[in-house]
């Protein structure tokens, strides 16, 4: 098993640094290219969500954290937050709200529990990790 965690503050700027963080984790992994850029998306929502629906005291952050083991990748996000986050119905005029719908879509599997150490909750996905014999053959 590979882990690795970062804590980051609640702002905005966290998304597009959560992403950085992992895209640089997962080079490190070598984990393929279409799984990397599926995780991207998948963080992206899951760090999003955290931020614009976990009203969180000041202060608090985010935690952030990637592990693989047993042939998947599993994406956590972790706030302070006891709310847990559902999918919600939206219609083709909203302009957001789609963000757990487009992580139960992408994912293998996906959900909330428990934060380890603290008050709040983790939202996780996850995905399996291909390996090169696993791969389609190249055409």
């Amino acid at each position: 098993m590979s882990e690795a965690t970062w804590q980051l503050p609640h702002t905005p700027r966290s998304a597009p640094h959560a992403r950085e963080l992992l895209r640089t984790q997962l080079t490190d992994w070598k984990i393929d290219d279409e799984v990397a850029e599926t995780a991207e998306l998948l963080l992206s929502e899951l760090v999003t969500n955290s931020l614009r629906h976990a009203s969180t005291p000041p202060g608090r952050e985010i935690g952030i954290r990637f592990a693989t083991y047993d042939g998947r990748l599993r994406l956590e996000v972790a706030d302070a937050n006891n709310r847990r986050p559902t999918p919600r119905q939206t219609s083709p005029d909203d302009e957001g709200g789609r963000g757990l719908t487009l992580v139960q879509a992408l994912a293998e599997r996906w959900g909330c529990c428990p934060r380890l150490h603290g008050i709040g909750k983790a939202t996780w996905a996850e995905l399996a990790l291909t390996t090169p014999s696993q791969s389609p053959p190249a055409r």
